[in-house]
């Protein structure tokens, strides 16, 4: 009896191929890095030998490396793209190499500071090429002056870090930043970071006098050899659009030795509608010294029903009796009394601020240590017209028929709105009422989930259209959000460019930026998913 054996040609072939193109994916990232590896190495200054300093996936120290500034674990998945080689950066002449290697090697390069960019394009990328990362953890030097009412600090370093040198060397004196005492500074100030103190000082950006860039020709700049274009540029557009910044020189601000901070809630069933109302009619006008923030969560009341909480947490710089008789005048649908108010110095504000218990040692502030940790997604808009009562429970309710919502409104006015907006690439300084975040968190973990909560998040997003502002529909440069604008940095990136760029800046302020961009880094080097494209594509 004959026997006929079938051959079949593809189910034989076609796992060869894959086998194979794996095995030569692998190898091809493998030479690659040794090549890169091999150039740092050449390259790097041997009075700092980089060679401790790189990172790569064989590495036993590369999962933790990579993961200890990792501040969303929506991109902590196996699923993540990760980087060839982490180098964590000891002093300016491994960034410089970093920089050199890259261009010869054709390699995309990411920045890290803090880790906090929403979006995770610190340390991911959406496309498939190979990229590295330099991470700036160990560059975090502050030297401040109280003489010359000004700090060197660099990009590496926390806020927390910050606050605690300037307290160290004086209780009158602060910096008008952000309240994440984990955030990096690199990342904070070149987005046009805010805080508390912003009605009274303005952004960070504001209050920033000099930096240190190293550019695409892997040169160290200041302020006065980049000229006044560049340090523009990277003082509210982003800095890894134009380079790799390594440090910024700082105005300190003064502030009272006592301050007043009071931390209030209020429910829909105690007219929250009707103060949020008020709230969004007065708060920008109120006194500069005064920064009172609103927040919406969702919450169960007594019986188990979902119902919205308010919060109001405040600064104050000025005594409590002052604080209570300035809101009973302007604001006295919030109830104040000087019960709620508490006195305290600047720097243990912050500690209350970012809900340390009161008494905390300031020593937590340097503390590298997230308070939470979790998948989360962030969006903003800014608001120019009252919302109105009715208005206000529309949104509550909204709120209640999603899961896991939070919305912030922090006021503006008061500096900010006497700063031309073209004065900083962040624009969004008169006729803007308050800024609104959107954060949506959540524990489980997996692609799955982060779509479904994602969701959540767009579709209150879109339900607050008909309350903020429009054409464009501004945004905030430091809340990264992907959904408003995307760029492939192909030939029409440019184009691409002007759909996120003309909500982050406007339109004027994003014609000179990609200005600045085509003149000072012409080949697209420093990109991303949302930077600033150059005016010849």
């Amino acid at each position: 009896m004959a026997i006929t054996y079938y051959f079949n040609f593809q189910s034989f072939i076609f796992p060869l191929l894959l086998v194979l193109l794996s095995t030569h994916s692998s190898a091809t990232s493998t030479s690659i890095t040794d090549r890169f590896t091999q150039c740092l190495n050449n390259k790097a200054d041997p009075a700092f030998p980089i060679s401790e300093q790189l990172y790569t996936p064989g590495h036993s120290s590369f999962p933790p490396v990579l993961q200890a500034y990792i501040r969303n674990l929506r991109f902590n998945e196996s699923t993540t793209p990760k980087p060839i080689l982490i180098i964590t950066a000891l002093h300016p002449s491994h960034i410089q190499a970093a920089v050199v290697c890259a261009k010869t090697h054709r390699l995309l390069m990411k920045t890290r500071s803090g880790g906090h960019d929403y979006e995770g394009l610190s340390y991911v990328t959406n496309s498939n090429q190979p990229f590295f990362v330099v991470d700036m953890f160990n560059l975090r030097s502050i030297n401040v002056s109280i003489k010359h009412e000004t700090a060197w600090i660099q990009a590496g370093a926390t806020l927390g870090e910050v606050y605690y040198r300037i307290a160290e060397k004086s209780n009158s004196h602060a910096f008008p930043a952000g309240v994440c005492p984990t955030v990096g500074v690199g990342g904070h100030i070149s987005g046009g970071g805010y805080g508390n103190l912003m009605r009274k000082y303005g952004l960070t950006v504001d209050n920033v006098v000099d930096a240190q860039l190293i550019d695409v020709n892997g040169k160290l700049l200041n302020r006065k050899s980049m000229g006044e274009d560049l340090f523009w540029a990277i003082t509210g557009g982003g800095g890894v659009s134009f380079g790799v910044v390594v440090a910024y020189k700082i105005k300190l601000v003064r502030v009272p030795t006592t301050v007043t901070v009071f931390y209030v809630q209020r429910t829909s069933e105690q007219n929250l509608s009707t103060i949020a109302h008020r709230w969004i009619r007065v708060a920008d006008k109120l006194d500069n010294n005064l920064f009172l923030r609103m927040t919406f969560n969702v919450i169960n009341n007594s019986n188990g029903e979902k119902t919205i909480l308010g919060l109001f947490p405040t600064l104050y710089l000025g005594n409590s009796t002052a604080l209570v008789t300035l809101l009973n005048k302007d604001f006295p649908e919030l109830g104040i009394q000087i019960s709620d108010c508490i006195e305290m110095s600047w720097i243990e504000s912050v500690l209350f601020y970012t809900n340390f218990s009161i008494g905390t040692p300031t020593t937590a502030l340097l503390s590298r240590t997230p308070q939470t940790l979790n998948p989360f997604k962030i969006k903003s808009d800014y608001v120019k017209n009252p919302i109105s009562k009715k208005g206000f429970e529309s949104i509550f309710e909204k709120m209640k028929e999603l899961e896991n919502q939070m919305l912030g409104f922090s006021p503006y006015g008061g500096r900010m709105s006497k700063i031309s907006e073209f004065a900083k690439p962040f624009p969004h300084r008169s006729g803007n009422t308050t800024k609104i975040q959107y954060v949506v968190n959540w524990d489980e973990l997996g692609v799955e989930a982060a779509n479904r909560y994602l969701n959540f998040t767009r579709v209150m997003y879109d339900y607050m259209t008909p309350f903020v502002s429009k054409n464009p529909r501004e945004a905030f440069l430091n809340y990264r959000d992907l959904d408003i604008g995307f760029n492939g940095h192909g030939k029409n990136s440019y184009v691409e460019g002007m759909v996120y760029g003309h909500k982050y800046f406007k339109e004027t302020n994003y014609k000179r930026l990609t200005m600045v961009k085509t003149r000072v880094d012409p080949t697209n080097f420093f990109r991303n998913e949302q930077s600033i494209p150059t005016q010849l594509s």
